[in-house]
């Protein structure tokens, strides 16, 4: 089994960023694990939301010098962000069957910057 490292699974090369995501946060997604390893061409991120894994997509990856990555919504309700990992092949990265989990921090609506009221720049 994989030891998770703060928000990182670190030995199975699998981070996002920022480290500690924020509901409402776009996330990265950084991946240089088994199917990087093994020479995909593509891959795709399966990322849901919550233990049940809600509203759940493919996102297909960007190949980089050091792997594969994505950016990704954090939606405003979940607590934690589900992901595992296929190539172009089928074959999958699950974490062992466990998927990568990471915890989201629930930020307050009225905080956000999508729910302020607008502000007039006019003169008086």
């Amino acid at each position: 089994m994989t030891q998770s490292y703060g928000r990182a699974h670190l030995s199975s090369g699998v981070s996002i960023s920022p480290m500690k995501p924020s509901t409402q946060d776009i996330t990265r997604i950084s991946y240089n694990g088994l199917l990087y390893q093994r020479g995909a061409s593509e891959v795709y991120a399966h990322v849901g939301y919550g233990t049940n894994w809600e509203q759940s997509s493919d996102y297909r990856m960007t190949r980089t010098a050091h792997g594969f990555e994505v950016s990704v919504p954090i939606l405003g309700h979940t607590d934690s962000l589900q992901v595992c990992f296929r190539d172009s092949a089928n074959n999958w990265d699950n974490n062992h069957g466990t998927n990568y989990t990471f915890p989201v921090k629930k930020v307050d609506a009225k905080y956000s910057l999508d729910y302020e009221p607008e502000v007039s720049m006019r003169r008086r």
